[in-house]
């Protein structure tokens, strides 16, 4: 199966390490035009060192409707993103707690970065999409939507399960246009500084028992999670659109 994407225009969200990183440098080895954004713009500069001239950054805040907006005209160039990953958010640093200590601050935050941000993103890129009657959006959820999350955080268990709703809801609502819209679960990666915490976290004997639960008995990599984005993305996966394709080794 040979997937290009020559000349394409893709926006590619979180692209300051880990999965967005890996996913921005496979579009960008495929012939297409990336255009990534982060928070961190010490990462985005790594990224596009990475994946090189045709990958532009730009330090954006994906929960701030006006920057969202801007930037996406910046990638559609007077005529349309062709593919959108939403591959922002996590936990931003918070650990699992007690119900009752959370404070509703940090239930918003993961929230918004996780939810909030996807639907910014794509209601940005929708317009172009629908007059072009051809668009891809792929949402980067997590197992813990499908289920409980290793990280104890109920905010991003939630809103996890929040995106894959969205997923579904914009996949029908957007289908008439010619653009599909899923999802991708990862299961646990060792992909940035977050995950590496909570890996260590486990111990030696917990790491054996999280790799054991694996059918594979391994743990997966960015690039996994890249190359299924990469099939959403292209025309093999035409005839899919509300899905979500639960990559985590089984």
């Amino acid at each position: 199966m040979n997937i290009t994407f020559p000349e394409q225009r893709v926006i590619v969200t979180g692209a300051g390490h880990g999965f967005g990183r890996a996913i921005a440098k496979a579009f960008a080895e495929r012939g297409a035009q990336v255009f990534a954004c982060d928070v961190n713009a010490a990462g985005l500069d790594e990224t596009r060192g990475i994946c090189g001239a045709s990958c532009k950054t730009a330090t954006v805040d994906i929960t701030r409707k006006s920057e969202v907006e801007a930037f996406a005209r910046e990638a559609a160039g007077g005529a349309q993103v062709d593919v959108l990953i939403n591959n922002a958010g996590g936990v931003l640093g918070q650990v699992g707690r007690p119900l009752e200590e959370i404070r509703p601050g940090e239930w918003q935050a993961i929230f918004d970065v996780n939810v909030t941000g996807t639907f910014y993103c794509s209601q940005a890129v929708a317009p172009g999409m629908k007059a072009a009657r051809r668009g891809r959006i792929v949402n980067i959820s997590s197992g813990a939507g499908l289920g409980v999350s290793l990280t104890g955080i109920q905010a991003y268990a939630s809103a996890k399960a929040a995106q894959i709703g969205l997923t579904r809801q914009l996949a029908h609502e957007l289908g008439p246009f010619g653009i599909t819209v899923n999802n991708i679960a990862p299961g646990f990666v060792r992909s940035n500084p977050t995950t590496e915490r909570q890996w260590q976290s486990y111990g030696a004997e917990g790491q054996q028992r999280l790799v054991e639960r694996i059918a594979l008995r391994r743990l997966g990599s960015p690039a996994d999670i890249a190359h299924a984005v990469l099939f959403f993305a292209s025309d093999y996966a035409a005839w899919i659109t509300g899905q979500v394709l639960s990559v985590n080794g089984g």
